[in-house]
């Protein structure tokens, strides 16, 4: 009997270490600290969080050209971007798509779309998807709002409650979230699931 137990016991907690090693490779849990990253924007310079020295933090958003709710909301980016930069957080637009998989997201094609639409925010290419998968990234558009101090993740999810339709929003996560932080309180939703096309590997 004493047998079964520690046998019956050390399946537990071999089941809860295993348990606990493949919850990581989901990405960043609100709270989380993420790493720096470095990535080409559409100006062919080199981009990372590390370089804006003034910056209270960031919203990071894992976008492309092709998707039709990254499309629905590409003037949403741009006024999150627009109202948030000079209260110091900026938005942070990266492509995380396969470019072999989706012609329509290669980089070239990146910088006219970034150009037709006026995007006022670093695009930045994720050159072999080694980004987005340490994010847990796995929409466009899927949201990420970060603390410079700490590093930290706030808030994960949609810009707002409404995928495609702008006129439909009735509540604006991302603005919610961002207010809250530079007003020194707490988000109170801090996550929401993010609706999108899935990201295209090959």
């Amino acid at each position: 009997m004493k047998f079964t137990k520690v046998i019956l016991i050390i399946c537990v907690f071999a089941l809860t270490a295993f348990t606990l090693k493949t919850d990581k490779k989901d990405g960043y849990k609100v709270g989380d600290k993420i790493e720096d990253f470095s990535l080409k924007n559409i100006d062919n310079k080199i981009v990372s969080l590390s370089d804006y020295s003034s910056a209270k933090g960031f919203i990071i958003i894992f976008t492309c050209n092709t998707c039709p709710y990254s499309v629905a909301n590409e003037d949403r980016i741009i006024s999150l971007d627009q109202k948030y930069k000079k209260a110091g957080f900026p938005v942070i637009a990266i492509n995380p798509n396969d470019p072999v998989a989706v012609s329509g997201d290669s980089f070239e094609k990146m910088k006219v779309r970034a150009d037709e639409k006026g995007f006022t925010f670093p695009y930045l290419f994720d050159d072999g998807q080694k980004v987005y998968p340490k994010f847990g990234a796995t929409k466009t558009p899927h949201v990420y709002i970060v603390t410079k101090k700490d590093m930290k993740v706030q808030y994960i999810g949609a810009i707002d409650n409404s995928s495609r339709d702008e006129d439909s929003v009735t509540e604006k996560y991302v603005e919610n979230a961002v207010d809250a932080l530079l007003a020194g309180k707490k988000v109170e939703k801090t996550e929401t699931r993010a609706i999108g096309c899935s990201i295209k590997v090959q």
